[in-house]
Parts: structure tokens; sequence; C-alpha cells
């Protein structure tokens, strides 16, 4: 985890890039913390989109009233990404998890070749039916 305030409004979660691993990130909460004042705070995740330019994408919008908390349910990002305070003084506190997994064990998808034809069968999608009136 970490913690955005109003003297540190950023951290960047980076990996190193030349070992062979690939890395996941995923976010679960988001929280206001102690010392923080009732005014929107706002959180951007800093990523790269797939041109590799970079884009920043609000994540999180707390106020201590209202909405303190946020569960992001393991939002999952690629590393080197930067989580920063857009908005508001904080404390606002990250927490999740970070997975490594061996880039040749990393196969998340089955050969084809495996499955059984009752498998392909339920593989297929059932076709789109008009809607009722």
């Amino acid at each position: 985890g970490c913690e955005l305030t109003a003297s540190t409004k950023s951290y960047t979660f980076q990996v190193d890039e030349k070992d062979d691993f690939d890395h996941i990130l995923a976010l679960s909460v988001v929280c206001l913390t102690d010392g923080a004042k009732d005014e929107c705070n706002v959180v951007e995740v800093v990523g790269r989109n797939h041109e590799n330019q970079e884009i920043a994408v609000p994540v999180a919008n707390l106020k201590l009233s209202c909405q303190p908390l946020l569960s992001l349910d393991n939002f999952k990002l690629q590393p080197p990404v930067t989580f920063r305070l857009a908005a508001g003084s904080g404390p606002v506190h990250l927490a999740g998890w970070h997975r490594i997994m061996h880039r040749e064990d990393a196969s998340f998808e089955e050969d084809d070749d495996d499955l059984s034809e009752d498998e392909e069968e339920e593989k297929e999608l059932a076709p789109i039916m008009p809607a009722k009136k």
C-alpha cells in the first residue's frame, strides 16, 4: 500500500522490466485516513495506453462526510503505474496486492487441442434472439 497526502501527492509503483516475470498490481481499497478534511479527494491512476502515451484516469472521489472508502474489487493494473492525488489534501491510503508470475508459467489459456467435444460445444455462443415485446 501507499499513502497520498498534500506533501506526497504521487507514488509510482515500478518493477524491473528486464526480469523474466509478468507483474500484476491490483487495487483493493482506497480510503481516507485519520486527519482527512471534509473535502473532495480525487485519486488518479497514471499509466500508458497501447500507443505508449501517458493516460490519467480518475479511480476514486472520496469525501469524509459521504464516501470515505471505496472498494475497487482488485482493479488490475500493469506496472509501471503512478497513483496521484489530483484534488484534495488527503491523507488517502491505497491498498492492494502484487502478483509475480514467470512468463513461461503465465499461460492462462488452454490449447484448443486439449478441449473435449463437450467443452468445444460449451465454448460456442448461443444465438442472439430478438427481445419480446
